[in-house]
């Protein structure tokens, strides 16, 4: 048997009991792993970077940011007292409101596992618009200026939507974005440019491909047409759309080239691709094997690999505001000739050992999220530059293409450290700002941690 060499401490959840439990990084080859242990359900071992680059030239120390205003004391310890409490490292960058659990699909792999309208059993009732309101309140209370998401189930299954997107607009927050299958979207002609005219931003578009033999594995139906009718009402009413893939092994890694493709060939109207490793949380077809998980650096090699030549893997950079074990970026900007032009910053920061200052890495992200998945200026889309200068700068505010991928995690690969340093936060229905993952996690028993608990 192959001895692993401990690269780190830190600590975990039992994916039976959620016990807390310690936990270590540990390498084998080029490959990293967490491994764990319960004193009552055994060891557990799970893959969490595969490949190049290695995570130790990756990964960077930061200074804590906390949020500006804790709702929850410490008591119990993270992940138990989150809402978010005094120790969590890391303010909200992007606050997701379920206005929904009900929902017009029933897709094999969910995150809230969400239920199609009179299948298995009644889903819980809507929350009301003095609700949504009290969130809205909360949400710039603890954090200040963030982001929005709102999110279910599926948000386009309440006729008041466009009430919920101008109420938010109305508390102050600039960027609400859509997180969508696009059904809706698809199918009724003028309700895109409603929300538009509400002042939504952005929507997130649930893309897992361009072939109907994705959609049925993952989505249990053919829904391309669809995805390319939403895509299409959204960018006719001046909404920004990110294709938001669910990567799985085996069903879709073969096409991440493809699917930026097709995002570029919509471009500007589509800003970008955010690519999602399957986590298992929620509702997934079997249990979690190693061969089932995808990692970043393989997402980011597959896109590498599979672009062509118009991408490499140098193109791409760790978060500056969450754990680097959590996602990736790269921006581009598309040249007249349709070539990529890469622009997010080359040289040592990309692995240097300076601190990373978090709540500077929150404004930014904060800021750069919300110009890039919003749709461009019409104005500057339709000017008429005089001279070379003038079209490149013409050119850089409009043709900007962002990459990107965040990998969730769940109660095998869960890591307390990444959690303290989570930036997505859900609005419990009590109003606590909990860490997305901390949120959604399930155990093996289908067991949540704060989902459903309050």
């Amino acid at each position: 048997m192959r001895k692993g060499k401990i690269l780190s401490e830190t600590e975990s959840l039992c994916p039976v009991c959620f016990q807390k439990i310690p936990a270590r990084r540990v390498r084998y080859g080029e490959d990293l792993f967490l491994e764990k242990r319960c004193p009552m359900h055994g060891s557990f071992k799970t893959v969490i970077w595969r490949g190049s680059p290695e995570f130790s030239a990756w990964s960077r120390p930061k200074i804590p940011s906390p949020p500006k205003q804790s709702l929850t004391p410490v008591a119990k310890g993270c992940p138990f007292d989150c809402g978010l409490c005094p120790k969590h490292g890391q303010h909200t960058c992007t606050a997701l409101l379920e206005i929904t659990q009900r929902c017009n699909m029933s897709c094999p792999v969910c995150f809230a596992a969400a239920r199609e309208d009179g299948k298995a059993g009644t889903p819980e009732p809507d929350p009301d618009m003095a609700t949504l309101k009290f969130w809205y309140q909360r949400v710039k209370e603890s954090s200040g200026p963030c982001n929005i998401q709102l999110s279910g189930g599926e948000p386009t299954v309440r006729d008041d939507l466009p009430e919920i997107i101008a109420m938010g607009k109305e508390a102050g927050f600039e960027f609400i974005q859509l997180n969508t299958n696009g059904l809706r979207l698809a199918r009724e002609k003028g309700f895109a440019l409603r929300l538009k005219k509400a002042g939504l931003s952005s929507v997130f578009l649930q893309f897992d491909g361009t072939d109907d033999a994705v959609y049925r594995v993952t989505r249990g139906r053919a829904l391309f047409n669809l995805k390319q009718a939403a895509i299409r009402h959204c960018v006719e009413a001046g909404i920004g759309v990110v294709l938001v893939p669910t990567v799985v092994p085996g069903v879709n890694d073969h096409m991440l080239g493809e699917i930026i493709r097709f995002g570029l060939s919509h471009a500007p109207g589509v800003r970008g691709v955010h690519f999602q490793p399957v986590s298992y949380f929620g509702r997934y077809p079997t249990p979690p094997a190693d061969r089932n998980r995808i990692t970043i650096p393989e997402v980011i090699s597959r896109i590498a690999h599979q672009s062509n030549g118009a991408i490499d893997a140098d193109h791409f950079r760790p978060p500056g505001c969450e754990h680097a074990l959590c996602s990736f970026h790269g921006t581009f900007m598309i040249m007249p000739d349709n070539a990529l032009k890469p622009l997010t910053r080359e040289g040592k920061d990309s692995c240097c050992t300076a601190p990373v200052i978090a709540k500077e890495g929150a404004r930014q992200a904060i800021s750069t999220v919300a110009r890039q998945w919003a749709a461009p200026n019409a104005c500057a889309c339709t000017a008429q530059p005089m001279d070379d200068l003038d079209r490149f700068l013409n050119r850089a505010k409009t043709h900007i293409f962002a990459i990107s991928g965040m990998a969730f995690q769940d109660a095998w690969n869960i890591d307390i450290e990444r959690l303290k340093g989570c930036c997505i936060h859900t609005v419990s229905p009590d109003g606590r700002l909990i860490p997305f993952c901390a949120y959604n996690v399930t155990n093996s028993r289908g067991e949540a941690l704060y989902r459903g608990q309050a």
